[in-house]
This record gives C-alpha cells, sequence and structure tokens, in this order.
C-alpha cells in the first residue's frame, strides 16, 4: 500500500512539473554595435560647431520594433519580427551613430548645449535637423533583402529673425542582408546608417 501511495505521490508531482508554464522566451536586442574605425572622414577637428537636435520620425520608427517589408507580397505593409528588438528606438540609435561620425570633424552639439552656448552670448552654430522617412528590412524574395534607410536633412542658419534655411538633401541609402532574418536586417541597416552618416558629413563640408 505504500509503495502505492509513493508511486501516486511521484507520478503527482511529475505531473505538476509538467504543467508548469515554460519560461518566457525573450526577445533578442540589437544596436549598431561599436562604429567602425573607417568611418573617420581623415580631418582634424575644427572649430565649426554643429546643433544636431533628435531626429524626428513617423511613429512606426520611433519604437523598439525591428520592421521589415515583404516586397513580394505587400511592399506597402510594415511588419515587425517577433522575437527581435532595438535596445532604444532607431531614431535614438542613428542619431547617435551620425554624432559620433560627424564629431571627426567639427563639434557637435544638442539643443540643450546649444541654448547655454547662446546665453554667452558666442556666436550660434548652424542646426542640422533630420527626419527619418524609412528604416526597414526589405524582401525582395524570401531568401534575398537588404536594409533601405532614408533621411531628410535641413541645414538652418540661425537669424535674430529665426533660423533661415540653407540647403536641404535626402539621402536613400541601401545595403544588402547578409541573411533573410532579424540579425541580416540590423547588419544591414547598420551598414545602410553608417555609408548615410559618411555622405551627410561630406555633404556638410561642402557648405561651409
Amino acid at each position: 500500500m505504500r509503495a502505492a501511495v509513493a508511486a501516486t505521490l511521484v507520478a503527482l508531482v511529475l505531473g505538476g512539473c509538467n504543467a508548469l508554464p515554460d519560461k518566457p522566451v525573450r526577445a533578442d536586442l540589437y544596436d549598431f554595435g561599436p562604429p567602425p574605425a573607417s568611418a573617420a572622414p581623415g580631418a582634424s577637428p575644427t572649430a565649426h560647431a554643429l546643433v544636431l537636435p533628435e531626429i524626428e520620425a513617423s511613429r512606426a520608427f520611433d519604437g523598439l520594433s525591428i520592421l521589415y517589408r515583404l516586397g513580394y507580397a505587400d511592399a506597402h505593409q510594415l511588419r515587425q519580427y517577433a522575437m527581435a528588438r532595438w535596445t532604444a528606438p532607431p531614431t535614438q540609435l542613428v542619431r547617435q551613430r551620425l554624432r559620433e561620425t560627424l564629431a571627426r570633424d567639427q563639434l557637435v552639439l544638442d539643443s540643450e548645449e546649444s541654448a547655454g552656448l547662446a546665453r554667452t552670448g558666442g556666436p550660434r552654430p548652424r542646426v542640422l535637423r533630420i527626419q527619418l522617412e524609412e528604416f526597414t528590412h526589405y524582401f525582395e524574395t524570401e531568401k534575398q533583402s537588404r536594409a533601405m534607410v532614408r533621411l531628410r536633412c535641413t541645414l538652418l542658419e540661425p537669424t535674430p529673425a529665426g533660423e533661415r534655411a540653407v540647403a536641404q538633401r535626402v539621402f536613400s541609402l541601401q545595403s544588402p542582408a547578409p541573411s533573410a532574418d532579424a540579425a541580416g536586417g540590423v547588419r544591414a541597416l547598420t551598414a545602410a546608417v553608417d555609408a548615410a552618416a559618411l555622405e551627410v558629413a561630406r555633404w556638410l563640408q561642402q557648405q561651409r
């Protein structure tokens, strides 16, 4: 009898363990990684200062989701990877990457630092406003895909009457994805942003 009771208890315990819910699976977290050493334009820092405010974007590109489009099915529909997330909104990641690249050639300030500089009576630097218009992993086929990044950059000159537009340009960059998954999309998006940062830096040098 005791043996039967013990066997029953063991069965109940094992059954209870099997009934426990599985541990929640956490999404993989991604950022752009360290900046490439080759990102430096090669010029020494100068006295030219630039204000780089927070980047603007639609709500779709201002969350933590890693987004993709299926061009062969419906390119107008934004989809998100279920088990992959950015560590910060793409607007913040892109701004940080741009600032790292632009700061190799000039002093880059945020809006608060610029306001402090203005209170001292010093010259007010130009402002670079950026809109993130596209930031997706785009699939031509189930196995072939690329990153698509589009930035609208507007360079503004501060005047007593307000900001005056100096120049504007749209930068559209693409980079092939090494794999047809979230990890491949992240690497392609990182490469596209790094290429865009270099192009923006060269463009700004032309505006001096």
